[in-house]
Protein backbone atom coordinates (compact mmCIF):
# COMPACT_ATOMS: atom_id res chain seq x y z
CA UNK A 1 0.00 0.00 0.00
CA UNK A 2 1.66 2.86 -0.93
CA UNK A 3 2.48 5.89 1.60
CA UNK A 4 -0.08 8.57 2.08
CA UNK A 5 1.35 11.80 0.60
CA UNK A 6 1.92 14.90 2.75
CA UNK A 7 0.98 18.41 1.54
CA UNK A 8 2.89 21.46 2.15
CA UNK A 9 1.08 24.78 1.49
CA UNK A 10 2.88 26.72 3.74
CA UNK A 11 4.15 29.84 1.10
CA UNK A 12 0.58 29.12 -0.76
CA UNK A 13 -1.39 29.34 2.19
CA UNK A 14 0.25 32.51 3.41
CA UNK A 15 -0.56 34.07 -0.31
CA UNK A 16 -4.22 33.09 0.29
CA UNK A 17 -4.25 34.86 3.59
CA UNK A 18 -2.85 37.90 2.89
CA UNK A 19 -4.64 38.48 -1.08
CA UNK A 20 -7.36 38.51 1.58
CA UNK A 21 -6.34 41.05 3.62
CA UNK A 22 -6.31 38.55 6.69
CA UNK A 23 -4.20 38.32 9.51
CA UNK A 24 -3.01 34.72 11.61
CA UNK A 25 -6.16 35.21 13.58
CA UNK A 26 -8.53 36.09 11.21
CA UNK A 27 -8.32 33.08 9.32
CA UNK A 28 -8.04 30.61 12.74
CA UNK A 29 -11.14 32.29 13.55
CA UNK A 30 -12.71 31.15 10.40
CA UNK A 31 -11.51 27.98 9.95
CA UNK A 32 -12.06 27.28 13.89
CA UNK A 33 -8.61 26.56 14.67
CA UNK A 34 -6.10 28.02 16.82
CA UNK A 35 -3.88 30.80 15.43
CA UNK A 36 -0.71 28.68 16.27
CA UNK A 37 -1.86 25.69 14.21
CA UNK A 38 -1.81 28.57 11.32
CA UNK A 39 1.40 29.44 11.88
CA UNK A 40 2.47 25.78 11.96
CA UNK A 41 1.13 25.46 8.34
CA UNK A 42 2.69 28.90 6.82
CA UNK A 43 5.55 27.82 8.10
CA UNK A 44 5.66 23.85 6.68
CA UNK A 45 5.53 22.49 10.25
CA UNK A 46 2.42 20.53 9.67
CA UNK A 47 1.15 19.30 6.62
CA UNK A 48 -2.42 20.01 5.52
CA UNK A 49 -5.00 17.58 5.97
CA UNK A 50 -7.93 16.75 3.84
CA UNK A 51 -10.38 17.61 5.95
CA UNK A 52 -8.70 21.86 6.41
CA UNK A 53 -7.99 21.53 2.37
CA UNK A 54 -11.67 21.26 2.21
CA UNK A 55 -12.27 23.94 5.02
CA UNK A 56 -10.49 26.27 3.11
CA UNK A 57 -12.08 25.46 -0.31
CA UNK A 58 -15.61 26.29 1.54
CA UNK A 59 -14.93 28.67 3.57
CA UNK A 60 -13.16 30.97 0.84
CA UNK A 61 -14.77 29.61 -2.17
CA UNK A 62 -11.32 28.82 -3.73
CA UNK A 63 -10.08 26.09 -6.44
CA UNK A 64 -8.30 23.49 -4.71
CA UNK A 65 -5.61 24.02 -7.50
CA UNK A 66 -4.40 27.55 -6.12
CA UNK A 67 -2.97 25.72 -3.39
CA UNK A 68 -0.90 23.85 -5.29
CA UNK A 69 2.49 25.20 -4.98
CA UNK A 70 2.58 28.59 -6.81
CA UNK A 71 3.24 30.88 -4.14
CA UNK A 72 6.06 28.33 -3.11
CA UNK A 73 7.40 29.05 -6.33
CA UNK A 74 7.20 32.74 -6.57
CA UNK A 75 8.95 32.77 -2.83
CA UNK A 76 11.96 30.48 -4.27
CA UNK A 77 12.30 32.82 -7.32
CA UNK A 78 12.80 35.84 -4.86
CA UNK A 79 14.99 34.07 -2.57
CA UNK A 80 17.18 33.05 -6.04
CA UNK A 81 16.98 36.53 -7.18
CA UNK A 82 18.00 38.57 -3.78
CA UNK A 83 21.13 35.73 -3.31
CA UNK A 84 21.87 37.10 -6.84
CA UNK A 85 23.26 39.97 -5.56
CA UNK A 86 26.87 40.73 -5.71
CA UNK A 87 26.95 41.11 -1.35
CA UNK A 88 26.45 37.24 -2.03
CA UNK A 89 29.14 36.56 -4.87
CA UNK A 90 31.63 34.66 -2.78
CA UNK A 91 28.88 31.65 -1.11
CA UNK A 92 28.29 28.65 -3.02
CA UNK A 93 24.27 28.30 -3.01
CA UNK A 94 23.06 25.56 -5.42
CA UNK A 95 20.07 25.73 -6.48
CA UNK A 96 18.64 22.57 -4.63
CA UNK A 97 19.56 24.20 -1.56
CA UNK A 98 17.35 27.46 -2.14
CA UNK A 99 14.77 24.80 -3.03
CA UNK A 100 14.91 23.13 0.14
CA UNK A 101 15.46 25.94 2.26
CA UNK A 102 12.37 27.27 0.62
CA UNK A 103 10.15 24.57 1.39
CA UNK A 104 11.44 23.36 4.84
CA UNK A 105 11.85 26.89 6.18
CA UNK A 106 9.29 29.41 4.65
CA UNK A 107 9.48 31.34 8.18
CA UNK A 108 13.35 31.72 7.76
CA UNK A 109 13.04 32.56 3.68
CA UNK A 110 9.94 35.40 4.70
CA UNK A 111 12.74 36.85 7.20
CA UNK A 112 15.55 36.80 4.72
CA UNK A 113 13.27 38.82 2.21
CA UNK A 114 12.22 41.37 4.88
CA UNK A 115 15.82 41.82 5.78
CA UNK A 116 17.24 42.07 2.20
CA UNK A 117 14.20 44.37 1.63
CA UNK A 118 14.98 46.56 4.21
CA UNK A 119 18.83 46.82 3.20
CA UNK A 120 17.89 47.52 -0.53
CA UNK A 121 16.04 50.59 0.39
CA UNK A 122 18.59 51.95 2.17
CA UNK A 123 21.01 51.45 -0.54
CA UNK A 124 18.75 53.18 -2.37
CA UNK A 125 17.92 56.17 -0.34
CA UNK A 126 21.61 56.67 0.39
CA UNK A 127 22.11 56.29 -3.65
CA UNK A 128 19.07 59.06 -3.80
CA UNK A 129 21.41 61.13 -1.74
CA UNK A 130 23.83 61.93 -4.66
CA UNK A 131 26.45 59.30 -3.70
CA UNK A 132 26.02 55.43 -2.15
CA UNK A 133 28.16 56.90 0.87
CA UNK A 134 26.63 60.17 1.20
CA UNK A 135 26.31 60.12 5.32
CA UNK A 136 30.43 59.80 5.05
CA UNK A 137 30.80 63.06 3.76
CA UNK A 138 27.83 64.99 5.61
CA UNK A 139 29.76 66.87 8.15
CA UNK A 140 27.06 67.00 10.74
CA UNK A 141 27.16 63.57 10.85
CA UNK A 142 30.80 63.58 11.05
CA UNK A 143 31.04 65.70 13.96
CA UNK A 144 28.42 63.84 15.58
CA UNK A 145 30.42 60.29 15.07
CA UNK A 146 33.26 61.98 16.12
CA UNK A 147 32.23 63.14 19.59
CA UNK A 148 29.60 59.91 19.64
CA UNK A 149 32.93 57.65 19.84
CA UNK A 150 34.57 59.37 22.62
CA UNK A 151 31.04 59.02 24.36
CA UNK A 152 31.74 63.23 24.58
CA UNK A 153 33.89 63.11 27.36
CA UNK A 154 37.45 64.66 27.00
CA UNK A 155 39.43 64.36 29.91
CA UNK A 156 42.38 66.37 28.66
CA UNK A 157 40.31 68.98 27.80
CA UNK A 158 38.97 68.96 31.13
CA UNK A 159 42.11 69.07 33.38
CA UNK A 160 43.55 72.26 31.03
CA UNK A 161 40.08 73.62 31.35
CA UNK A 162 40.40 73.04 35.10
CA UNK A 163 43.58 74.87 35.92
CA UNK A 164 42.41 77.66 33.54
CA UNK A 165 39.40 77.97 35.87
CA UNK A 166 41.91 78.23 38.85
CA UNK A 167 43.79 81.33 37.41
CA UNK A 168 40.49 82.70 36.48
CA UNK A 169 39.72 82.38 40.33
CA UNK A 170 42.54 84.35 41.43
CA UNK A 171 40.48 87.64 39.96
CA UNK A 172 37.10 88.62 40.68
CA UNK A 173 35.32 87.63 37.69
CA UNK A 174 36.00 86.36 33.61
CA UNK A 175 35.88 90.23 32.90
CA UNK A 176 38.63 90.99 35.11
CA UNK A 177 40.99 88.16 34.14
CA UNK A 178 40.62 88.82 30.78
CA UNK A 179 41.60 92.29 31.03
CA UNK A 180 44.78 91.14 33.48
CA UNK A 181 46.41 88.49 31.30
CA UNK A 182 45.14 89.52 27.63
CA UNK A 183 44.51 93.31 28.37
CA UNK A 184 40.85 92.49 27.13
CA UNK A 185 38.03 94.79 27.50
CA UNK A 186 34.83 93.31 27.57
CA UNK A 187 31.74 96.04 26.21
CA UNK A 188 28.13 95.52 26.45
CA UNK A 189 26.64 96.92 23.24
CA UNK A 190 23.11 96.82 21.98
CA UNK A 191 22.48 94.76 18.61
CA UNK A 192 21.89 97.33 16.15
CA UNK A 193 25.99 97.87 17.43
CA UNK A 194 26.77 94.13 16.80
CA UNK A 195 25.56 94.15 13.94
CA UNK A 196 23.59 90.22 13.83
CA UNK A 197 26.67 88.57 16.04
CA UNK A 198 26.20 87.84 19.50
CA UNK A 199 30.49 87.84 20.54
CA UNK A 200 33.08 89.73 18.76
CA UNK A 201 36.77 89.89 19.26
CA UNK A 202 38.23 93.25 18.27
CA UNK A 203 41.76 93.18 18.28
CA UNK A 204 42.55 95.95 17.18
CA UNK A 205 40.70 98.08 20.04
CA UNK A 206 41.57 95.61 22.23
CA UNK A 207 38.08 94.38 23.20
CA UNK A 208 35.40 91.89 23.35
CA UNK A 209 32.20 93.26 22.44
CA UNK A 210 28.82 91.25 23.47
CA UNK A 211 25.23 91.62 22.77
CA UNK A 212 23.77 93.56 25.87
CA UNK A 213 20.55 91.71 25.28
CA UNK A 214 22.20 88.17 26.30
CA UNK A 215 20.92 87.18 29.56
CA UNK A 216 23.60 86.38 32.48
CA UNK A 217 24.68 82.74 31.95
CA UNK A 218 25.10 83.39 28.01
CA UNK A 219 27.10 85.94 28.14
CA UNK A 220 29.45 83.96 31.18
CA UNK A 221 29.56 81.29 28.05
CA UNK A 222 30.62 83.60 24.98
CA UNK A 223 33.59 85.08 27.79
CA UNK A 224 34.65 81.48 28.38
CA UNK A 225 34.45 80.42 25.22
CA UNK A 226 36.46 83.53 23.87
CA UNK A 227 38.66 82.30 26.51
CA UNK A 228 38.57 78.84 25.30
CA UNK A 229 39.78 79.70 21.95
CA UNK A 230 42.42 82.11 23.17
CA UNK A 231 44.19 79.91 25.44
CA UNK A 232 43.14 76.27 25.05
CA UNK A 233 43.93 76.16 21.64
CA UNK A 234 46.56 74.19 21.25
CA UNK A 235 45.05 71.35 23.59
CA UNK A 236 41.62 71.64 21.32
CA UNK A 237 43.53 70.89 18.23
CA UNK A 238 45.46 68.01 19.84
CA UNK A 239 42.02 66.61 20.45
CA UNK A 240 40.87 67.36 17.17
CA UNK A 241 43.72 65.50 15.89
CA UNK A 242 42.38 62.24 16.60
CA UNK A 243 39.47 62.13 14.04
CA UNK A 244 39.61 61.25 10.75
CA UNK A 245 37.36 64.11 8.77
CA UNK A 246 36.31 63.48 4.93
CA UNK A 247 35.17 67.40 4.96
CA UNK A 248 36.40 70.35 6.36
CA UNK A 249 33.31 71.84 7.21
CA UNK A 250 32.92 68.45 9.94
CA UNK A 251 35.99 69.27 11.25
CA UNK A 252 35.29 72.61 12.17
CA UNK A 253 31.69 71.71 13.55
CA UNK A 254 33.96 69.27 15.62
CA UNK A 255 36.39 72.21 16.38
CA UNK A 256 33.55 74.49 17.62
CA UNK A 257 32.15 71.01 19.78
CA UNK A 258 35.17 71.11 21.42
CA UNK A 259 35.64 74.54 22.25
CA UNK A 260 31.95 74.82 23.47
CA UNK A 261 32.97 71.98 25.51
CA UNK A 262 36.04 73.27 26.67
CA UNK A 263 34.07 76.63 27.58
CA UNK A 264 31.54 74.83 30.09
CA UNK A 265 34.55 72.87 31.67
CA UNK A 266 36.00 76.17 33.04
CA UNK A 267 32.48 77.12 34.12
CA UNK A 268 31.89 74.28 35.27
CA UNK A 269 35.13 72.47 36.20
CA UNK A 270 35.31 68.87 36.39
CA UNK A 271 35.81 68.29 40.28
CA UNK A 272 33.77 70.52 41.41
CA UNK A 273 30.85 69.93 38.88
CA UNK A 274 30.83 66.15 39.88
CA UNK A 275 30.50 66.44 43.75
CA UNK A 276 28.26 69.18 42.96
CA UNK A 277 26.30 67.06 40.98
CA UNK A 278 26.62 64.28 43.50
CA UNK A 279 25.43 66.17 46.16
CA UNK A 280 22.57 67.48 44.24
CA UNK A 281 21.28 64.11 42.87
CA UNK A 282 21.88 65.35 39.35
CA UNK A 283 18.98 68.41 40.44
CA UNK A 284 19.16 70.33 36.99
CA UNK A 285 17.58 73.43 38.45
CA UNK A 286 19.79 74.04 41.31
CA UNK A 287 22.57 73.34 39.68
CA UNK A 288 21.59 75.92 37.55
CA UNK A 289 21.96 78.20 40.51
CA UNK A 290 24.69 77.04 42.13
CA UNK A 291 27.06 77.98 38.90
CA UNK A 292 25.17 80.37 37.77
CA UNK A 293 24.70 78.43 34.44
CA UNK A 294 21.55 77.60 32.22
CA UNK A 295 18.87 74.98 31.85
CA UNK A 296 20.37 73.61 29.16
CA UNK A 297 24.36 73.97 29.91
CA UNK A 298 23.75 72.16 33.01
CA UNK A 299 22.46 69.22 31.17
CA UNK A 300 25.06 69.41 28.17
CA UNK A 301 27.45 69.81 31.12
CA UNK A 302 26.01 66.34 32.41
CA UNK A 303 26.42 64.26 29.57
CA UNK A 304 30.90 64.54 29.72
CA UNK A 305 30.81 63.07 33.01
CA UNK A 306 32.61 60.28 32.12
CA UNK A 307 36.54 60.98 32.96
CA UNK A 308 37.99 57.18 34.20
CA UNK A 309 37.91 57.44 38.38
CA UNK A 310 35.17 60.11 38.61
CA UNK A 311 32.68 58.51 36.31
CA UNK A 312 28.84 59.80 36.83
CA UNK A 313 25.46 59.05 34.98
CA UNK A 314 25.97 58.00 31.69
CA UNK A 315 22.98 60.33 29.86
CA UNK A 316 22.25 61.19 26.12
CA UNK A 317 21.40 64.67 25.42
CA UNK A 318 18.80 65.83 22.60
CA UNK A 319 17.09 69.05 21.46
CA UNK A 320 14.71 69.51 18.97
CA UNK A 321 12.22 72.07 17.41
CA UNK A 322 8.39 71.75 17.51
CA UNK A 323 8.88 70.56 13.77
CA UNK A 324 11.02 67.88 15.28
CA UNK A 325 14.02 68.72 13.85
CA UNK A 326 16.94 68.28 15.81
CA UNK A 327 19.74 70.58 16.67
CA UNK A 328 21.90 68.97 18.67
CA UNK A 329 22.84 65.52 19.78
CA UNK A 330 24.73 63.81 22.21
CA UNK A 331 24.66 60.24 23.68
CA UNK A 332 26.68 58.63 26.15
CA UNK A 333 24.35 55.84 27.63
CA UNK A 334 23.64 54.15 24.27
CA UNK A 335 20.59 54.96 23.54
CA UNK A 336 19.82 54.43 19.34
CA UNK A 337 18.80 58.19 18.03
CA UNK A 338 17.20 57.58 14.48
CA UNK A 339 19.64 59.26 11.76
CA UNK A 340 17.39 60.31 9.72
CA UNK A 341 13.54 61.14 10.06
CA UNK A 342 11.14 62.35 12.98
CA UNK A 343 11.50 60.57 16.30
CA UNK A 344 8.40 58.71 18.43
CA UNK A 345 5.78 60.60 18.79
CA UNK A 346 4.57 58.90 22.18
CA UNK A 347 8.31 60.58 23.66
CA UNK A 348 7.20 63.47 26.17
CA UNK A 349 9.82 65.00 24.97
CA UNK A 350 7.63 66.18 21.94
CA UNK A 351 5.31 67.11 24.27
CA UNK A 352 7.06 69.56 26.87
CA UNK A 353 5.97 72.52 24.55
CA UNK A 354 2.80 72.16 25.51
CA UNK A 355 4.06 72.98 29.38
CA UNK A 356 6.56 75.78 28.39
CA UNK A 357 9.42 75.36 31.24
CA UNK A 358 8.06 72.27 33.08
CA UNK A 359 10.21 69.58 33.63
CA UNK A 360 8.56 66.35 31.98
CA UNK A 361 9.93 63.08 33.28
CA UNK A 362 8.87 59.67 31.36
CA UNK A 363 10.55 56.17 31.28
CA UNK A 364 10.92 54.88 28.33
CA UNK A 365 10.95 51.18 26.72
CA UNK A 366 12.56 50.28 23.06
CA UNK A 367 11.28 47.49 20.86
CA UNK A 368 13.82 45.54 21.97
CA UNK A 369 13.15 45.94 25.70
CA UNK A 370 16.27 48.58 27.11
CA UNK A 371 14.86 50.50 29.11
CA UNK A 372 15.64 54.71 29.81
CA UNK A 373 14.73 57.58 32.29
CA UNK A 374 13.90 60.94 30.44
CA UNK A 375 13.82 64.50 31.62
CA UNK A 376 12.78 67.00 29.65
CA UNK A 377 11.59 70.31 29.18
CA UNK A 378 11.55 73.43 27.38
CA UNK A 379 14.47 76.24 26.79
CA UNK A 380 13.95 79.37 24.99
CA UNK A 381 16.75 81.22 23.30
CA UNK A 382 16.80 85.02 21.89
CA UNK A 383 14.64 87.45 23.27
CA UNK A 384 15.91 89.63 25.48
CA UNK A 385 13.93 93.12 24.53
CA UNK A 386 10.52 93.53 23.44
CA UNK A 387 10.48 92.36 19.26
CA UNK A 388 13.41 90.75 19.32
CA UNK A 389 12.91 87.34 18.05
CA UNK A 390 12.82 84.07 20.53
CA UNK A 391 13.27 80.56 19.48
CA UNK A 392 11.47 77.44 21.57
CA UNK A 393 13.14 74.18 22.08
CA UNK A 394 12.69 71.22 23.90
CA UNK A 395 15.88 69.49 25.43
CA UNK A 396 15.71 66.02 26.98
CA UNK A 397 18.73 64.47 29.24
CA UNK A 398 18.03 60.44 29.40
CA UNK A 399 20.15 57.58 31.15
CA UNK A 400 19.88 54.04 31.30
CA UNK A 401 17.44 52.83 33.68
CA UNK A 402 19.59 51.01 36.33
CA UNK A 403 21.18 54.40 36.54
CA UNK A 404 17.85 56.36 37.11
CA UNK A 405 17.68 55.96 41.01
CA UNK A 406 20.39 58.10 41.59
CA UNK A 407 18.39 60.90 40.14
CA UNK A 408 16.45 62.91 42.66
CA UNK A 409 13.38 62.94 39.66
CA UNK A 410 12.42 59.21 40.39
CA UNK A 411 12.10 60.19 44.13
CA UNK A 412 8.63 59.91 45.73
CA UNK A 413 6.76 58.50 42.27
CA UNK A 414 4.69 55.58 44.24
CA UNK A 415 3.79 53.00 41.65
CA UNK A 416 5.71 54.76 39.01
CA UNK A 417 8.96 52.90 37.61
CA UNK A 418 10.53 50.88 34.86
CA UNK A 419 7.82 48.83 34.63
CA UNK A 420 5.31 51.80 33.82
CA UNK A 421 7.60 52.70 30.76
CA UNK A 422 6.33 54.07 27.61
CA UNK A 423 6.89 51.48 24.95
CA UNK A 424 8.41 53.75 21.82
CA UNK A 425 10.09 53.55 18.50
CA UNK A 426 13.50 55.04 17.45
CA UNK A 427 11.35 56.67 14.75
CA UNK A 428 8.47 55.06 12.96
CA UNK A 429 10.42 53.57 9.58
CA UNK A 430 12.50 51.20 12.08
CA UNK A 431 9.49 50.12 14.72
CA UNK A 432 7.67 47.41 14.33
CA UNK A 433 5.40 47.90 16.76
CA UNK A 434 2.53 46.92 14.79
CA UNK A 435 -0.22 48.03 16.75
CA UNK A 436 1.28 51.60 17.55
CA UNK A 437 -1.64 54.46 16.88
CA UNK A 438 0.37 57.11 16.61
CA UNK A 439 2.32 55.67 13.59
CA UNK A 440 3.23 58.38 10.60
CA UNK A 441 4.51 55.94 8.26
CA UNK A 442 4.94 51.60 7.96
CA UNK A 443 8.28 50.05 8.80
CA UNK A 444 10.46 49.36 6.53
CA UNK A 445 9.98 45.83 4.96
CA UNK A 446 6.92 44.84 6.80
CA UNK A 447 3.79 43.50 4.34
CA UNK A 448 1.10 46.23 4.32
CA UNK A 449 -2.52 44.88 4.90
CA UNK A 450 -4.96 45.43 2.29
CA UNK A 451 -8.19 47.01 3.65
CA UNK A 452 -10.82 45.83 1.04
CA UNK A 453 -12.39 43.93 3.26
CA UNK A 454 -11.12 44.99 6.88
CA UNK A 455 -9.25 48.26 8.43
CA UNK A 456 -7.19 48.11 11.81
CA UNK A 457 -7.35 50.59 14.64
CA UNK A 458 -3.38 51.50 14.05
CA UNK A 459 -2.48 53.47 10.67
CA UNK A 460 -1.54 50.53 9.24
CA UNK A 461 -2.28 46.98 9.58
CA UNK A 462 0.25 43.96 8.61
CA UNK A 463 -0.44 40.61 7.60
CA UNK A 464 2.19 39.09 9.25
CA UNK A 465 1.11 40.31 12.27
Amino acid sequence: MPAERRLYVGPSLRRLRRERGLTQSDMAADLEVSPSYIALLERNHRPLSAEMLLRLAQTYAIDLSTLGGDAESDERARLGAALKDPIFADIDLPALEVADVTTNFPGVVEAFLRLYTTYQQEHLALADQGTEGAEATDPVAEARRFLAARRNSFPLLDDAAERLAQRVAEHASLTAYLQARHTLRVRRVPPKVMVGSTRRLDYHRRQILLDDELDAASQNFQLALQLAYLELRQEIAGVLKEGAFATENGERLAHRALAGYAAAAVLMPYSMFARAVEARRYDIEALSRQFGASFEQIAHRLTTLQKPGQEGVPFFFIRVDEAGNVSKRLDGAGFPFARHGGGCPLWNLHQAFRTPRQIVTQWLELPDGQRFFSVARTVTTGGGGFGRPRVERAIALGCAAEHAGRLIYTQGQPGLGPETATPIGVTCRLCHRSDCTARSAPPIGRQILPDDNRRTSAPFGFSDS
